[in-house]
Order: structure tokens, then sequence, then C-alpha cells
């Protein structure tokens, strides 16, 4: 299953950017390619005339993708301004996020883990001119992601990578079945 990874997070150093180099690690029957926001300029309409190349790349990955997963950070209790800014992108001139299964996960260092911006990105996911098809239930929020990882760059609490691969295992049927609605579509 070919997916594609959107990392939320402009920081060099990102627990959720761990949170996918893990999941691509440990679950390599979901061929993760990762998008980092950080490489694309702040949506501006002024620019958006002629849509960048990079933002083009992004749609033709998403678009070949069988979906995607979103590591989303929480700041100020929602979502980060570059992973908006990179939404913004693929909704307006682009549309690869329509009808594509998507699963939201993040790492946040509080206890709740990324919850509220979670709960906003379905919002946003949401929207016209996005109209993704967002995976409900069981989330994945990994809270305390300072001490959540080891020195390994591991997940240390065997029952909290035993509910991860739950969630991903969910995921991958919802995709198929996502998969099968559209070929049984067309």
């Amino acid at each position: 299953m070919k997916l594609v990874a959107i990392i939320g997070s402009n920081n060099q150093v990102s627990y959720n950017r761990l949170l996918i180099e893990f999941i691509a690690k440990h679950y390599p029957k979901f061929h993760l390619e990762k998008l980092e926001v950080r490489e694309l300029p702040l949506f501006n309409e002024d620019i958006a005339g002629v849509t960048p190349a990079v933002i083009e790349e992004w749609s033709k990955k998403i678009s070949k993708s069988d979906g995607v997963i979103i590591a989303c950070p929480e700041y100020n209790h929602s979502v980060t301004a570059s992973l908006k800014s990179a939404i913004e992108w693929m909704s307006y001139q682009v549309h690869p996020l329509k009808q594509k299964p998507v699963m939201i996960l993040g790492a946040s260092t509080y206890p709740q883990g990324s919850s509220r911006a979670q709960l906003h990105l379905r919002q946003i996911l949401n929207s016209p001119g996005v109209d993704a098809d967002v995976f409900q239930g069981q989330e994945f929020l990994l809270g305390q992601a300072k001490t959540a990882f080891n020195a390994a760059a591991e997940i240390s609490d065997p029952k909290t990578v035993s509910f991860l691969a739950g969630c991903l295992q969910d995921f991958a049927i919802f995709v198929k079945k996502a998969k099968k609605n559209d070929k049984g579509g067309k």
C-alpha cells in the first residue's frame, strides 16, 4: 500500500517526524513517502496564479498514493500555520485530497497529545475544496513525546506501539475499502 506522510512541523527536531519515521521503519507494508511542510512556500493568492512546481509535485504524489497520513503537531491548541498553508495549496488550484483517505495522528509534549489540533484539522480537511475522506475513530494521540521516544527514536511503551499498530491496521482496511468503492464507482 502506497501512502504519503505529511509531516506538519517546520522544526528540525520534530516528534511528529519521529513518529512518521517510526511508522516507516516498523510498518514497511505502507511504503511511506514523506513530505515536509517546510518545503512549501507560505500560501499567498498573489503568487497562486501560477502553481509552484513543488505544489504540483506534492499534488502528483498525493494523487498517485492510496492514502495520506498527516502527522499533526499542536501549537496554541491548533494546527501549525505551515500545515494549514500546505492544505490551502492543496485546495486552491489542485485538489489531490478530494476523496483521498486520510489518517490524522500526532505527537505533543503535553499529556493530551495533539487532540485539539486534530479536531481542527478534521474540520479543515472536510471543508469545500479539500473534501478529504477522513478516517474516523481510533485517533492516535502521542502525549508526553519527550519521554515517549527512547534514545534510539523508538516508542518505548509496548501498549502504545500495540495501539498504534491497531490504528494503522484499521486505516489500511479503510484505504482498501475506499479503493474498492472508487473502482466500483468508475
